[in-house]
């Protein structure tokens, strides 16, 4: 089984999704808004249009767009891999979101992840990735990317393969307001 970086995201808001999605196989059932399904058809048209004054402002050299990277525990489709002047690569993702002054540690993670594939796939070194905010005129965010977080994502990675192969229950969040919209909340022993 390899994870995608959605598994790693909601292990991190509570260990306890993974094992009633993946162990007990309860799936959420989440209704796809209307937020979504917009983010998704913008998301494909962006990667058919040509940003390159985003590109030139960050010294990219070459990109490979929509690219489906793995490795033995995790996959992703990244909106644009980029190589950048100093040899290093990075990852670009679009964001159908309006920037208000934070980036949201989702984003980040989901970023920490792209970081460690292109680094498996691509044998070079990430140090940094790249958020565009389609809702507030294409704002281009550099996020740092440290071995620390791409440490993380993986530690994540492997504590989710050992939920699902050895049954294991985990603690819930020590968030508990994370509970109250939550898609288990009504089999969830907190």
């Amino acid at each position: 089984m390899t994870l995608t970086p959605s598994h790693i995201i909601e292990y991190l808001y509570c260990p306890r999704f993974t094992y009633f999605e993946y162990v007990l196989t309860i799936p959420q059932y989440e209704q796809r808004n209307y937020k979504v399904m917009r983010g998704r058809e913008l998301h494909d048209r962006k990667l058919e249009e040509n940003k390159e004054y985003l590109r030139s402002r960050i010294g990219v050299i070459e990109r490979c767009n929509d690219q489906y990277l793995t490795n033995s525990l995790l996959r992703g489709k990244i909106d644009e891999v980029l190589k950048l002047e100093d040899g290093t690569m990075a990852p670009l993702d679009y964001k159908f979101a309006v920037y208000e002054d934070q980036v949201f540690e989702t984003y980040k993670t989901q970023l920490f992840c792209y970081a460690w594939l292109i680094e498996d796939n691509f044998n070079t070194i990430v140090k940094k990735g790249f958020l565009v905010y389609t809702r507030s005129k294409n704002k281009l965010v550099e996020i740092p990317v440290t071995d620390a977080d791409k440490h993380a994502v993986k530690e994540c990675a492997h504590e989710i393969i050992r939920i699902i192969d050895t049954n294991f229950y985990p603690k819930a969040t020590k968030y508990k307001q994370r509970c109250i919209d939550c898609t288990y909340r009504n089999i969830c022993t907190k």
